[in-house]
């Protein structure tokens, strides 16, 4: 369930590349609406619950954009909207299909250098699980962090994953609002 493999020559090929399929993933992303929006309270409470679940005092619901990773949602670091996407946690995260774990990033050969790692925030675990479009894009991920290396659980990995889901049924119903109100606008045009 769990990705321990160290990264290989090209892990980060997402960043110099936006070849047909990136730009078809990057056009789910603002299908949604969602980046650069005020924080909404289904997200919101998705981080909470992540958090709580690991007892991990950061929690995020992210989406990858072309350029950085907006968070949707962020329990735990106040003022914090969007991260740089290079070396990108999250971005290595929608590369693959299943939760992504790192126990102890000052010994994963995946974060040794990675700026929060090395950074003031000396993060040490990172758990996320993608969150999948129902036509299968991963835009971004629901994820906990903390400064202490950690060991997790199949329970709380597979919760995890749930919550993944339920961004993903919450992005649909976003999603059908859009459409209703697009639609909504264009009889109203024709009607005048």
């Amino acid at each position: 369930m769990t990705n321990s493999s160290p990264v290989s020559g090209n892990a980060y090929e997402y960043l110099d590349s936006a070849g047909p399929e990136e730009q078809r993933r990057l056009e789910a992303v603002r299908r949604y609406r969602l980046v650069d929006q005020p924080v909404e309270d289904a997200y919101d409470r998705i981080a909470f619950v992540a958090g709580a679940i690991f007892d991990a005092p950061i929690a995020t619901v992210s989406l990858v954009e072309q350029d950085r990773v907006w968070l949707a949602a962020c329990q735990g670091l106040t003022g914090v909207r969007e991260v740089g996407k290079e070396p990108g946690l999250c971005a290595s995260v929608i590369a693959q299909d299943d939760v992504y774990v790192i126990n102890n990033a000052a010994v994963d050969p995946r974060t040794l250098e990675h700026p929060l790692v090395r950074g003031e925030l000396g993060l040490r675990f990172y758990a996320a699980a993608p969150i999948r479009t129902h036509d299968g894009y991963r835009l971004g991920t629901v994820n906990v962090i903390d400064n202490r290396p950690r060991e997790v659980t199949e329970r709380q990995l597979t919760a995890l994953e749930h919550l993944a889901s339920m961004v993903s049924d919450e992005l649909e119903l976003r999603l059908m609002v859009i459409r209703s109100a697009a639609a909504e606008q264009r009889m109203r045009e024709s009607v005048h």
